[in-house]
């Protein structure tokens, strides 16, 4: 609408509402008012009798109190909505909308319960096992109670060849690529209670968020965040068939990958700062030879099978770098270092690289690390350690 009334060949030169709710809350008319002034279009509302005044202070103030009642009416109709959707769940069972988890598919079952809404020929809808998928759900479960990690579940579908959920329903997926199951795909299956036959609302609500907090007059746009399982409405009786008992898929939350006894050394004061030379991926941290370490696998995942033709995974270990820091602030500081400065320890070196934000990328090849900075600054680490 912003964009009609800037047009200078717009077909029009005043805009009716007729209904104040549908047509703006808060202080959005505060905000457009100039903006109708300044374009010369003129707005008709019944509150007013016909034409809004936007220099009669009288219609200021009232514009300003529908605006209000407004935003009331909107808070007041999505708590109710909310309550009633919840209940419907949590009663009923009913399928409120959505895609239907990998696994399932949508059947028809019968007239909408609302009467108004049958009245015009709208449908309930249930979900049934998919033929093609269900087993591959009740599989994977299966694999995770057998104490199989989520890695090596991930993994065997994806050497078996099976299509992962984006490649098996590709109209709704156009923005995923399909190729492969990623961990987090088989981690989400094995944590959807709807599994076990309940229905669940509320898992990912929508939330609203400032489009610009510097600018609050820009208003709100919905998000979708993941609720806490406190959040979640679930049903209280089996809404449709399921593919994993209830007590199998409480076991299979309470599986973990065993880990080993955690070391109170294991502090990585690197992680981040690290790049690699090979691939140009960030470096991950981790634990090798009983040491702090970093490494990069060259875009392998534990989900697939290795590449032969990949370079080898690329380690370092963090005692080779941090002797070597102080050296490396004393170049990064250049012309700028007074006479008899002594170099920051080492942690506030790891400090000043964080806060601005200057990452260093390992050369194995010539056993350097090069900071990400205009002037070049490389440091040569010692091979023997």
């Amino acid at each position: 609408m912003v964009a009609a009334m800037a047009d200078p060949n717009r077909d029009f030169d005043a805009i009716v509402v007729g209904e104040y709710e549908r047509a703006f809350y808060g202080n959005q008319f505060s905000l457009m008012a100039p903006l109708f002034a300044h374009y010369g279009v003129q707005l008709w509302m019944p509150e007013v009798g016909g034409r809004v005044d936007f220099e009669a202070e009288g219609h200021e103030q009232l514009m300003i109190g529908l605006g209000i009642q407004s935003k009331r009416e909107i808070t007041r109709t999505r708590i109710r909505v909310s309550t009633a959707m919840a209940t419907q769940v949590r009663e009923q069972g009913r399928y409120q909308g959505g895609r239907p988890p990998y696994g399932y598919r949508l059947v028809d079952a019968g007239p909408h319960p609302n009467r108004a809404h049958a009245a015009w020929g709208r449908r309930a809808h249930r979900l049934e096992p998919d033929p093609d998928t269900a087993a591959i759900v009740k599989w994977i479960f299966a694999q995770r109670l057998a104490g199989h990690s989520v890695a090596r579940i991930a993994r065997a579908l994806n050497e078996i060849g099976i299509p992962c959920p984006s490649a098996a329903d590709p109209e709704r997926n156009a923005h995923r690529s399909g190729r492969a199951w990623p961990l987090t795909t088989v981690r989400t299956i094995l944590a959807n209670p709807r599994y076990t036959g309940r229905q669940v609302w509320n898992r990912q609500p929508a939330a609203h968020d400032l489009i610009d907090p510097a600018n609050t007059g820009l208003g709100h746009r919905q998000v979708q965040r993941w609720n806490l399982p406190d959040g979640w409405v679930i049903s209280t009786r089996p809404a449709h068939p399921a593919l994993v008992s209830e007590s199998d898929f409480i076991a299979a939350q309470n599986i973990r990958a065993p880990r080993g006894n955690p070391s109170p050394d294991r502090c990585y004061q690197l992680a981040g700062l690290l790049g690699c030379g090979i691939c140009g991926r960030r470096m991950e941290s981790c634990w090798a030879i009983n040491r702090v370490a970093y490494r990069c696998r060259h875009g392998h995942t534990s989900a697939s099978k290795a590449d032969p033709d990949r370079p080898k995974n690329l380690y370092i270990r963090e005692d080779r770098i941090l002797p070597h820091l102080r050296a490396l602030w004393v170049l990064l500081s250049g012309a700028d270092l007074e006479p008899g400065t002594v170099p920051p320890a080492t942690t506030e070196v790891i400090s000043h690289l964080r806060s601005q934000k200057i990452t260093l990328t390992y050369d194995p090849q010539a056993s350097a690390l090069q900071a990400d900075t205009l002037q070049e600054v490389r440091i040569t680490l010692d091979r023997t350690r």
